[in-house]
């Protein structure tokens, strides 16, 4: 019942209906759009003006957001241990907009100068996109908690945690002041089930995604966002020689192989069609790391099909 139920017949009258809401920023204007083939327009550059560094951005994944980031109009710092590919996207893109250094985020002092390098360079530091991961070593006993291999368990622990954790360091320094900043980290559905991915992975994604929450909770005293992405399967060169070799080695796989991971990926999701490519993770870190979630925060974007919805444990 309502407050019009409660006025005599001759006094009552249709409520008038809100405005639908307006999908722009307060800020935006009419023309600010995408094009029809979904590029950026001249008018709509997500990112225009800002300053990201991409950890793990020199293939893979990590290239996809680079890439992405830049054609919205961000300049781009690529942190990598990986100085062929990460040179070799800076030349793709040009050095005005896409410069690389190298990073082990395991390092904290290589993770310091990467951030110094970029607010001496850019004088800010908007955006920070934690990429770099590990898979871990795909052995015969790499599943096994028994046989647990502590070295390799805190090796993956170091890169996909504890080097996630110090870019967020570094890069809070730099935001904090000017109480501004996203921060965005691919984390991984193995980090919302179990039984998705070996031990160690699985417990530095879990880790990760708890880290984003409780980061969340204080910077955003600061007016800084932080969310993560747990993808599933993304048939990058990483993904695929683990599936291959039993190893996390680098070198490309073959399109047949792609094509073979991407059909057991389509295979397990409820959503039925599409195909999860790494632009697709790349659009949800554009997403985060844009103004268009500046509402956003302490949020797991789960892109994934549907897995976790409908399945607790797969065999991978």
């Amino acid at each position: 019942m309502t407050a019009v139920d409660f006025l005599p017949d001759d006094k009552q009258t249709t409520p008038a209906m809100p405005p639908p809401p307006s999908s722009l920023p307060d800020d935006a204007s009419a023309d600010s759009t995408i094009n029809g083939n979904g590029a950026p327009s001249a008018t709509h550059k997500r990112l225009e003006g800002k300053v990201a560094i991409v950890t793990g951005g020199a293939l893979g994944i990590g290239e996809a957001i680079v890439r992405a980031f830049v054609s919205h109009g961000a300049t781009v710092v690529v942190a990598d241990i990986d100085a062929t590919g990460g040179e070799a996207l800076e030349a793709a893109l040009g050095p005005e907009v896409c410069t690389y250094v190298h990073c082990d985020v395991s390092e904290g002092a290589d993770v310091e100068r990467a951030v110094g390098r970029t607010l001496e360079r850019h004088g800010r530091l908007d955006v920070l996109c934690n990429n770099a991961g590990v898979l871990g070593r795909q052995t015969r006993g790499a599943n096994s908690i028994a046989s647990l291999d502590v070295a390799e368990f805190d090796r993956v622990l170091r890169v996909n945690a504890l080097g996630a954790a110090l870019a967020m360091k570094h890069a809070a320094r730099a935001m904090v002041p000017r109480r501004a900043g996203s921060i965005v980290s691919v984390a991984s559905v193995a980090g919302v089930l179990g039984g998705l991915g070996p031990h160690a992975y699985t417990a530095s994604k879990h880790a990760l995604v708890g880290l984003t929450k409780n980061v969340a909770c204080e910077l955003g005293e600061h007016g800084i966002r932080v969310n993560c992405i747990s993808p599933f399967g993304v048939a990058t060169p990483m993904l695929v020689n683990a599936w291959r070799q039993g190893g996390d080695a680098s070198s490309a796989p073959s399109q047949d192989e792609v094509e073979k991971m991407e059909e057991m990926v389509r295979g397990l999701a409820t959503l039925k069609g599409p195909t999860l490519r790494a632009g697709d993770i790349a659009e949800a870190a554009l997403f985060l790391a844009s103004d268009e979630s500046r509402y956003v925060s302490g949020h797991n974007l789960v892109v994934d099909g549907g897995v976790t919805t409908s399945r607790n444990v797969i065999g991978l």
